[in-house]
């Protein structure tokens, strides 16, 4: 097990804030959260009750997109940028399945998710995982720690799971992204998703969640969330609503858009 730069102890939370992590957790049923965490989530359900299952299936969808990677496309590197607090089938878990010799490094700067961190360090003996504690706006320093496990000179897989919504200018978010990609060699991949402002019900949530919770989260639309891709090659089927992403069985859209892009 290694851990980047912290000593892996339970940080000084301020439990009465909501925090958009744990809302999120408890939206997919976890218990690392709090009370003011739970009003937020609940305030939100009253509005949008189908909101704690569009969790489990932008979930699910990380879970076909790192299988995809590791499985048809032989990744065996993975940088996971705002993990978020650890739940089933969390990255390491999914990609050491299909190639234990794989290797994770997760990225966050919730003080509750780095007391979690060791739940997310039970690599395989062939493989390996690290933590970093850090924004993922410092995008020199994630790279620069994430080299001490991934080699940048093989492919990696650059994960946004559901972050890049808490950047509110366009350009910011997309610098981030790109600095990130520029660092990684050709056949890297960039795997993304993020909420959408299509429906009125998710603009409200959107809207009742940045009431209280920090930090705040922002909809893009579909084209806005597609430049992110710029310059990369789309995977089949592109950008489309994480449940039509190459699923199992058809299931309902919902207003989280995604997709995963290859560098060239």
């Amino acid at each position: 097990m290694h851990v980047t730069n912290n000593e892996l102890e339970v940080a000084k939370l301020d439990t009465g804030v909501p925090h958009t992590a744990r809302i999120w957790n408890y939206l997919l049923g976890g218990k690392d959260n709090f009370a003011a965490d739970r009003a937020v989530g609940e305030q939100i359900l009253v509005g949008q009750p189908a909101l704690a299952e569009n969790a489990r299936l932008s979930r699910a969808f990380l879970t076909r997109v790192v299988r995809y990677l590791a499985t048809e496309a032989g990744v065996r590197q993975f940088l996971d940028i705002g993990t978020g607090l650890p739940t089933a089938d969390n990255t390491h878990e999914v990609a050491q399945e299909a190639a234990p010799d794989s290797r994770i490094v997760y990225v966050d700067n919730d003080p509750l998710v780095l007391s979690h961190a060791r739940a997310l360090l039970t690599s395989r003996p062939e493989g390996m995982t690290a933590y970093i504690d850090a924004d993922m706006r410092d995008t020199k320093r994630v790279l620069s720690e994430a080299r001490g496990t991934l080699d940048f000179t093989e492919p990696v897989a650059v994960l946004f799971m559901g972050v890049l919504g808490h950047v509110k200018d366009d350009s910011d978010a997309q610098l981030i992204v790109k600095t990130v990609m520029d660092g990684m060699p050709s056949g890297s991949y960039l795997a993304m998703c993020d909420g959408t402002d299509k429906t009125d019900e998710v603009v409200e949530a959107a809207r009742i969640w940045n009431m209280s919770a920090v930090p705040q989260y922002h909809l893009r639309s579909e084209a806005r969330l597609a430049q992110f891709f710029d310059g990369l090659e789309f995977v089949e089927p592109g950008l489309v609503s994480v449940t039509n992403w190459r699923p199992a069985a058809k299931v309902h859209e919902i207003d989280q858009y995604g997709a995963v892009g290859r560098k060239p």
